[in-house]
């Protein structure tokens, strides 16, 4: 195990042993223990009841923060045409067919998400090795499979994540930045929840969230009461 510093130990010092907060006093407290010198990103990590090995226990969606992430997405486009020109005109910052396939098939994976119109699935398709371990694979459930490309780059843009529980059962997504206010980032708290609640297979029995931390880029996790999280 890695050597803690002292400004970790400090910090983790000033969560309690044995408590799970209420979201709105772990963010206090995730604020409060950030260690980064830089504006560190707020974190949630939920430990889901389900399956993901059986495709209808697979929790996979969007959602719109409200306060947005606080960092401009990179978002690169697989179009040809008017759709391209759209796209462009949206802010996409890498936009092409068959140059840009070749491109992200020699490795160029410098974006943070990937868009793509229908008729383009078939070429893009192939490039799952590169794509999917790194969550950038476009897909129709997350909206990133579609024609309106300009929405999708906007949506984007201005604050839609993506989350996907692993094959641990596990599901990360961010909130914000540390410099956000308490208040931003409880109301991107919530509609991140409220959305993966929604989403809760049917097949899945038991308690739905067994376990919530949140915590800033290398800071302590702070844990949750998610007994709070109405499910």
């Amino acid at each position: 195990m890695a050597k803690r510093s002292k400004a970790y130990q400090a910090a983790a010092e000033k969560i309690a042993a044995d408590v799970n907060y209420e979201p709105a006093q772990a963010i206090a407290l995730a604020k409060e223990t950030n260690v980064a010198k830089y504006d560190a990103t707020v974190e949630v990590a939920l430990r889901l009841g389900v399956d993901p090995r059986k495709a209808d226990q697979m929790v996979r969606g969007t959602v719109n923060l409200p306060h947005g992430t606080g960092k401009t997405a990179r978002v690169l486009v697989f179009a040809a045409g008017d759709r391209a020109e759209a796209a462009r005109e949206a802010g996409a910052d890498y936009v092409g067919s068959d140059d840009l396939l070749e491109k992200v098939a020699g490795g160029f994976t410098d974006f943070d998400a990937a868009v793509a119109t229908p008729d383009m699935m078939g070429k893009v398709g192939r490039l799952g090795k590169v794509l999917g371990p790194r969550g950038l694979m476009p897909n129709p459930k997350t909206g990133t499979v579609t024609m309106d490309v300009a929405k999708a780059v906007s949506d984007i843009k201005g604050g839609k994540i993506e989350f996907r529980v692993d094959k641990h059962s596990n599901l990360h997504f961010i909130i914000g930045k540390v410099s956000f206010s308490e208040e931003a980032l409880q109301e991107n708290f919530d509609a991140a929840i409220e959305e993966i609640l929604r989403l809760k297979p049917s097949s899945s029995k038991g308690r739905y969230i067994s376990k919530a931390t949140i915590t800033t880029s290398n800071g302590p996790a702070v844990p949750v009461d998610h007994s709070g999280l109405r499910i």
